[in-house]
């Protein structure tokens, strides 16, 4: 989990959230519950966008490092600082695993007919029981 510095603007009806160390990520809620909500899953999907587009993503800066930058300063006077963590994508790390042949084989087809690689498929399906999981 990655801890993020966001500034919250606006009030009761009509919040709104930006992120200092990732320019153009912004979402906006009714309630600082859904706020938060919504900013996390926000900026993990906007996170994964520029990874699936190869730029490189910012790092994320402690709240004392942003206290230091003008920008921050001028941005945050007429703004709720808050933090959140999230889990941020990262960049794709190549890993040896065993599977049994048949389901492999299972596997593959089933990537194929999602016009999916079999990485791709893998790494949905292992998101998909993590989030279960945890719910």
């Amino acid at each position: 989990m990655t801890r993020v510095v966001m500034l919250i603007h606006g009030g009761a009806g009509n919040y709104g959230a930006s992120f200092p160390d990732f320019p153009g990520a912004t979402t906006g809620a009714d309630d600082l519950d859904e706020l938060y909500r919504k900013a996390a899953e926000m900026l993990a999907f906007h996170v994964g966008g520029l990874v699936e587009d190869g730029e490189p993503v910012p790092r994320a800066r402690s709240l004392d490092e942003l206290r230091v930058d003008p920008v921050f300063v001028e941005d945050s006077r007429d703004a709720m600082v808050g933090l959140i963590e999230v889990d941020l994508p990262g960049r794709a790390v190549r890993v040896n695993i065993s599977v049994e042949e048949s389901l492999l084989k299972r596997i593959d087809r089933a990537a194929e007919a999602a016009g999916e690689s079999r990485s791709g498929f893998l790494a949905q399906a292992a998101k998909a029981r993590l989030t279960s999981s945890v719910a």
